[in-house]
């Protein structure tokens, strides 16, 4: 094992399997660990709307003690069993039991583009990563190429000097130049195993010979189309308006603590000598009770809870236009790096068109004495890093594309892979929502909301 590379080790850890981008995003999208996390935290938060809910519901308790003295009273038991049963519920509660569950749902679909957030975080990552290996292969086989007609040049530079065409001078040049290709193809090996690493971390699976990547959909042809798109659909800024929403109705909610509250409760008792229970009818007993209670004072908890809450409202508030102007400035710097990218993009295209012309010219007028053996390692030099630029300038022009399509929060799995299995967190959510529902909820969310000034 001491003779194996980097990139056999991790080769050799998982199968390949994602070629494709498609492949990559679909894999990523079931089976990376930041997005599953993601999507059991926003079960775990569907939950809390099932808590809030059960507020309205009545609630309904069972009990039973047995007790024992050691010295008993005249013809009393030295043991008895008592069984009870209660219920009650809530019938007002100033707008508090409505306001909790609006700021529950509200946390729920805050949630949900929260995990948008995440899912777009990470499509963005298999797509950047994907290209870096894609750029880091590609400039593998440029390094390699250039090893090679540099050791070539190398070869007949020697021979050349030889027979006295060419001197010491020449073929120390040509040394120096293939020792700083070899180290460059090292570095370059290096790099490719690093984002290979990154990849796996990422998609789940070890790159091999990746696919080309397609186009992506959905691009604006305007700045202005892509602003309008970020400030209706950005998954941070929606997640913001949300939380707004929740903090609103935790306001409503706090001020509820300071008016009237209505219950209705029921209740049943027995008891008995332990061991002798006949007759428990005779000695049992029912209540039913109907209790208004109104906080007076409460040494300034009440009052505080609502100036706790309203200034909660008031940073959330904040936060939306914080996730606003996040919301333009990234967009014009994504669409800034997207511009000057295609730009790059097309003038390094045209930079290796006319190094590839100029590396031949200058070999060949080498050949006929009219360029000397540095001008041609200078322009094969000039060739390379041309070449180089290419890439890294179509690689920064896609990504730059994704990021824009990731701030105007269409950067999904369902654009990206038609087909692909979506993970819905609705349907988590409606399968649980009305679980312990009761007929009586509905009635009391309409009695109790009537009070709510939220």
């Amino acid at each position: 094992m001491a003779g194996l590379s980097f990139t056999a080790l991790i080769g050799m850890a998982l199968p390949a399997v994602a070629e494709s981008l498609a492949e990559a995003v679909t894999m990523a999208y079931a089976n990376n660990p930041t997005l599953q996390r993601a999507r059991a935290q926003q079960r775990s938060t569907d939950e809390t709307y099932v808590q809030a809910r059960a507020d309205l519901g009545p609630t309904l308790d069972a009990g039973a003690s047995v007790d024992y003295t050691d010295v008993s009273a005249f013809g009393s038991p030295k043991s008895n069993t008592a069984l009870n049963l209660s219920a009650s519920q809530t019938l007002f509660a100033s707008g508090g039991l409505s306001s909790g569950v609006k700021a529950a749902e509200a946390d729920v679909l805050a949630g949900r583009e929260d995990l948008r957030a995440v899912e777009t975080q990470v499509l963005g990552d298999v797509i950047s990563i994907y290209t870096a290996v894609r750029r880091d292969q590609e400039a593998l086989r440029i390094g390699e190429e250039n090893y090679t007609v540099l050791k070539r040049q190398l070869d007949e530079t020697k021979a050349r000097f030889d027979v006295g065409e060419l001197t010491r001078t020449d073929v120390a040049q040509s040394e120096a130049r293939l020792a700083a290709s070899s180290a460059s193809l090292a570095q370059a090996q290096a790099q490719l195993d690093v984002s290979r690493a990154q990849y796996v971390a990422v998609v789940g699976q070890t790159p091999t010979a990746l696919d080309p990547v397609p186009g992506l959909p959905n691009l604006p042809e305007t700045f202005d189309a892509a602003l309008d798109r970020a400030e209706a659909n950005n998954p941070q800024l929606n997640a913001a308006k949300w939380a707004e929403a929740a903090a609103r109705a935790r306001v409503a909610q706090a001020k509820a603590g300071l008016g009237p509250r209505v219950t209705l409760g029921a209740g049943y008792s027995t008891s008995a000598p332990t061991g002798d229970f006949k007759n428990l009818d005779s000695r049992d007993a029912a209540t039913a009770t109907v209790r208004f209670t109104m906080p007076l004072f409460s040494a300034g908890y009440n009052s505080s809870r609502v100036r706790q809450a309203t200034e909660g409202h008031n940073a959330q508030k904040i936060t939306v236009e914080l996730a606003r102007r996040g919301v333009v400035q990234d967009v014009s710097t994504a669409w800034a790096n997207m511009i000057a990218a295609r730009s790059a993009t097309l003038a390094n295209r045209e930079q290796v068109r006319a190094a590839s012309v100029a590396a031949e010219g200058v070999e060949y007028e080498q050949q006929v004495g009219l360029r000397t053996n540095i001008e041609v390692l200078n322009a094969v030099q000039e060739l390379r890093r041309a070449q180089l630029d290419l890439i890294n300038a179509q690689r920064a022009e896609y990504v730059a594309a994704s990021q824009v399509l990731a701030v105007m929060g269409d950067l999904n799995a369902t654009t990206l892979t038609p087909g692909v299995a979506a993970y819905d967190p609705a349907k988590n959510f409606d399968s649980v929502k009305r679980k312990g529902f009761t007929p009586f909820e509905p009635v009391i969310r309409v009695l109790d909301g009537a009070a709510s000034d939220e």
